[in-house]
């Protein structure tokens, strides 16, 4: 597998980015002197020709066999966080390098995580139904409710989202306890560190806290992170919130939780299936909440992920670690042959 350690040349560039022209000049620019090819995604034969001699490719979207089969490329980058669909063992047979742009959204994400939290803890569903009505009253049972300061708040993948979800978390007064793949130290505003490798058990993360945010990518280890036993360990007041992705949570098991008490609500910006069908329990819940896998987008996305290509340019031509590769560890095998074309 290549990561980046050999020094490479880069004498031929494929993009697909669905950028203004000024920002992909930034690109054209900084991977000069090599040849800069720009097409729309959709120009199948375009982009086909150009894969018989590129050395690098620049996607808005995942990578499929053609980049796969191409016989010179080394590098590909996949413009958007969440690289589950490019994320298959041929990658590293083939000895591919391929990143990503994590993080270029990652304050917009955790601020949404908290749009569901406030959301559940203030109940407002309900609070519009009686603006709706026009009734100056309180909602049935909400003097028994608590507001998120002093709460535990549970981190599931700690990295850049995960990492401004405990910031935000902090600044809303809460205990935070993290639960990440790698061992690590613990860091200011995290109270409770955990780690997969450093032998630590979710469970404690689960019994403890009183909204669980959940921000791991998506693969093998993670397929169904949550499900029965994990919602039967959680305190009965609890809220659980998916900005990962949707194969991270057993979905039938989370519609028996919700129904029977075992969980308090849930906020759901990814499904699984996504799209959430028309006929999902989940869409009439009044304890749950659902975007479409969609956030607003912070002003200055499109340099966030300029600047980590760029940074990877740079990376990739002195032979480097390169920032958001994939590793054989983040392999998803369970994605149907429909989801790769």
């Amino acid at each position: 597998m290549k990561t980046g350690a050999e020094a490479q040349e880069i004498r031929s560039v494929l993009s697909t980015l669905l950028y203004y022209p000024e920002e992909i000049e930034q690109l054209r620019q900084a991977f000069s002197p090599a040849e800069f090819i720009h097409v729309h995604p959709r120009e199948t034969e375009a982009i086909q020709a150009a894969l018989e001699h590129v050395d690098v490719a620049v996607l808005q979207t995942d990578l499929d066999d053609r980049f796969l089969n191409a016989p010179n490329l080394k590098w590909v980058h996949c413009d958007h966080s969440g690289l589950t669909r490019s994320a298959r063992a041929e990658v590293f047979e083939k000895g591919l390098i391929v990143t990503g742009s994590a993080g270029r959204s990652a304050p917009a994400l955790a601020q949404h995580a908290f749009y569901f939290a406030l959301t559940l803890t203030f109940d407002a569903k309900k609070h519009f139904e009686q603006q709706a009505a026009h009734l100056w009253r309180p909602v049935p049972g909400y003097e028994n409710r608590r507001a998120l300061w002093g709460k535990t708040l549970g981190i599931v993948g700690f990295g850049h989202t995960g990492q401004a979800m405990a910031q935000l978390g902090k600044a809303f007064g809460m205990r935070v306890i993290a639960y990440r793949r790698s061992a690590s130290e613990t860091p200011a505003n995290v109270d409770v560190m955990l780690s997969s490798d450093g032998g630590d058990s979710l469970q404690p993360l689960v019994e403890q806290a009183d909204v669980i945010m959940l921000a791991a990518p998506l693969n093998d280890e993670t397929h169904h992170l949550f499900s029965t036993r994990e919602f039967s360990q959680m305190k009965n007041d609890a809220f659980i919130i998916n900005m990962a992705r949707g194969g991270v949570i057993d979905h039938d098991a989370l519609i028996v939780a919700l129904r029977t008490g075992q969980i308090a609500g849930a906020g759901l910006d990814v499904t699984d299936p996504e799209p959430l069908p028309e006929d999902s329990l989940l869409w009439d819940m009044g304890n749950v909440v659902i975007t479409p896998h969609v956030t607003p987008k912070l002003p200055d996305r499109t340099q966030r992920s300029i600047d980590m290509i760029v940074e990877n340019i740079g990376r990739f031509r002195r032979g480097e670690g390169m920032l958001n590769a994939l590793t054989p560890r983040d392999v998803y095998t369970r994605l149907q042959p429909s989801a790769l074309i």
